[in-house]
């Protein structure tokens, strides 16, 4: 195998399906799948999940709320779909953990970075809800924070609609030239949304490798973690 330990970002509106809200069941199901043959094949498994499929905190602070109460909202956002995502994988006899990054004993354990990498090495799929547990901070910074502390050899960053990184969005311009590698460098000079500044400089500075793929296929999962060649290579 390419990598040993992988962190798999997902987006919460990955599990919405075409609803684009809420959790949809059957496609949770699809993806914890694909995450078990992952755990199969042998990589250790961890999963960083947004909200943006139950709250923004963006979008609630761009309506006059508070951003800091609007983050924490979009957090525990972040933990329901977790939940969700352990549910599934736990149905298919796949031994999951949630740690959140804000205390919630009776829910998940609280995120301890030695306890995580124990899980890991034991085979479990670990994933972190909460985000960072701070608010002004994204689930991306989230993955590449958490990738940085459980010293994971990849981020599989799992995208709706692009299959990679384009110049310029390719849903507007026909003719966008997508990459099949790119520096972060170059991302952070171009200004191309692929995370943001923040964890795309946290990922450069550690050397953390990224591969963006679209995850309407759930198949690329697996094809991202065992190595294969797809989307775009950030390095």
């Amino acid at each position: 195998m390419k990598y040993k330990r992988v962190v798999l970002k997902l987006s919460g509106e990955a599990l919405a399906g075409e609803k684009s809200f809420g959790i949809y069941p059957p496609v949770v199901e699809s993806i914890a799948r694909q995450i078990k043959r992952v755990h199969e094949a042998g990589l250790e498994v961890a999963i960083v999940v947004g909200g943006g499929n139950i709250w923004r905190g963006l979008s609630g602070a761009a309506k006059g709320m508070d951003r800091a109460s609007a983050d924490y909202m979009g957090m525990l956002a972040t933990v329901m779909n977790a939940l969700a995502l352990q549910d599934a994988l736990e149905q298919l006899n796949v031994f999951t953990r949630v740690q959140t990054a804000i205390e919630m004993r009776e829910v998940a354990e609280p995120y301890i970075r030695r306890r995580a990498v124990r899980h890991l090495e034991k085979g479990r799929v670990v994933i972190f809800g909460a985000g960072t547990g701070n608010p002004y901070f994204s689930t991306d910074t989230t993955a590449a924070l958490r990738a940085a502390e459980v010293e994971a050899n990849v981020i599989l960053m799992a995208k709706r609609g692009a299959d990679g990184v384009y110049d310029c969005d390719p849903n507007l311009f026909p003719d966008a030239k997508k990459f099949d590698t790119i520096s972060y460098i170059d991302i952070l000079n171009l200004g191309l949304h692929v995370m943001d500044s923040t964890a795309t400089s946290l990922c450069m500075d550690n050397h953390i490798p990224l591969v963006v793929f679209n995850i309407d296929d759930h198949e690329n999962i697996y094809r991202a973690a065992t190595g294969e060649t797809i989307g775009t290579t950030v390095s």
